[in-house]
């Protein structure tokens, strides 16, 4: 007989968890600042980087997750059992929930910006803000949502199918829109050439790759919500292999169209923070529309960094919280209410948010307080993501001792090259990341952002190995009670 009081479980759909994902992946304002650094040249970038890692790194999650999908805590729980190190497993979750924490602030900065064209309708933010009150502001944000996250029910499921539904639609928009200006003789900004193609190895190109990857990671993200799928052996790998379609589309004609209306050799300096509303102020003046695209878009903006941050503090919080052991987290970090959230990890993550931005605000200006952020990311994200490798790399080593109804490569030894490699890029373009890539070698500019990367990884470093030593301080408090 059916037990009528038995709740009935709710599924998450494969193209709301692909949607999910793709939220925390790559977005519209994602394809700007590597175009700004690498101009026309990046789309070769995207596109090896697409067959060679994008790709693969999708379907080594999909391994990596079916091989645990039944443990919620995601890279932390892949990394715990495919070594058999609570330790390494330990210090996976704190990588994993530090690096989302710039991520975090930088989304938050998004949020602000896109009110203020919003608000505005242009570019002057900078004239109607200090940089005190912008950090002010941004850290409200993150206490607002940490607050929403724990009242509304399903608001991570609502704002990811909303927000990235219509950040994907929107950016298949200008790809579009901007073929049809182009047949009804818009000018292209941008001279196409071989030589504007032709990437250029330099150092400045190597260390700004880091924000490629920054940019395209992040499938390991859905690894948590795994266990909500209906069927996880179909559903999965669809949600994967839609999210690197969609990704690919996103990057390679994406960065296309801009350099229709953008001259990839003389970008904006606030190119990174304003070149999305730019772009669509410039779409819309060429098909007759002034600045309405432009509206739409900021407000779908605001919309997709709202799921942004809804997934960070959900997904980096449940990481940190659900699957470390015990004799490494103070269990004060690690309580859940009855609702089920960590919320002492989501008061600890707000106050590293505030640390942050209170040494941004050393910074001159908005925009360099943004760009600096944005870098920032693109040192600690792929850090944390070399660690998906690490994880493939040992299942694969002991594959006798691990199960998937999903095998990527299925001659070992090709498995375990590819892991390699894409371990090895990963580690060196994330330590190219610490040179700062908004100014010039020598200058006062530079070697205040080189000392800030630096200072910010160490403390991040320090407070890896602070909470451990809590813990063993409340061990010893408990034993002498």
């Amino acid at each position: 007989m059916e037990n009528t009081l038995q709740p009935k479980k709710h599924y998450m759909s494969w193209p709301v968890l692909a949607l999910l994902d793709f939220v925390t992946i790559i977005s519209f304002e994602n394809i700007f600042y590597p175009f700004q650094n690498q101009g026309l040249s990046v789309v070769i970038s995207w596109l090896f980087l697409l067959f060679s890692y994008v790709i693969p790194y999708a379907l080594i999650a999909t391994q990596l997750g079916l091989t645990f999908d039944n443990q919620s805590g995601g890279l932390a729980s892949w990394i715990r059992r495919g070594t058999h190190s609570d330790l390494f497993g330990y210090i996976t979750s704190w990588m994993y929930w530090t690096q989302t924490i710039p991520y975090l602030v930088d989304v938050s900065n998004s949020v602000v910006v896109s009110i203020s064209w919003i608000i505005l309708g242009n570019n002057t933010l900078n004239k109607h803000m200090s940089t005190t009150t912008f950090g002010l502001m941004t850290f409200i944000i993150i206490l607002l949502f940490i607050l929403f996250e724990n009242k509304v029910k399903n608001s991570l499921e609502i704002l990811s199918f909303i927000g990235g539904g219509a950040m994907f639609l929107i950016s298949m928009l200008f790809v579009f829109m901007t073929g049809w200006a182009l047949l009804h003789g818009a000018h292209i900004a941008t001279h196409f050439s071989w030589g504007a193609f032709k990437p250029s190895f330099s150092l400045h190109y190597f260390s700004t790759t880091g924000l490629l990857i920054f940019a395209m990671s992040g499938a390991e993200l859905a690894a948590p919500y795994i266990i909500r799928l209906r069927n996880p052996k179909s559903e999965f790998p669809k949600a994967m292999w839609a999210l690197a379609l969609m990704t690919a589309f996103l990057t390679i004609f994406g960065t296309l169209a801009l350099a229709v209306f953008f001259n990839a050799n003389h970008i904006p300096h606030d190119f990174k923070m304003n070149g999305p509303y730019y772009a669509f102020r410039l779409l819309g003046e060429q098909c007759g529309l002034g600045k309405s695209l432009m509206y739409v878009f900021a407000v779908v903006q605001l919309l997709f960094m709202l799921a942004q941050l809804a997934i960070l503090i959900d997904a980096a919080a449940r990481v940190f919280a659900s699957d470390t052991a015990n004799k490494y987290m103070p269990t004060w970090l690690t309580k859940k209410n009855k609702n089920g959230k960590p919320v002492n990890s989501y008061i600890l993550t707000a106050g590293i948010s505030l640390l942050i931005l209170l040494l941004s605000g050393t910074l001159p200006s908005i925009n360099s307080i943004y760009n600096w952020l944005l870098n920032l990311n693109g040192i600690v994200s792929p850090y944390k993501t070399a660690l998906v490798f690490v994880a493939f790399l040992a299942i694969r080593w002991h594959e006798k001792e691990f199960h998937s109804d999903y095998v990527y490569i299925k001659n070992r030894t090709g498995a375990l090259a590819m892991g390699l490699w894409c371990f090895i890029f990963t580690f060196v373009c994330a330590t190219l990341g610490f040179i700062p890539q908004d100014a010039n070698p020598g200058t006062a500019a530079f070697n205040h952002q080189l000392i800030m990367n630096f200072v910010t990884v160490g403390f991040l470093i320090v407070l890896g190995f602070l909470l451990p030593l809590l813990r063993k301080l409340e061990l010893r408090r408990k034993a002498t009670n």
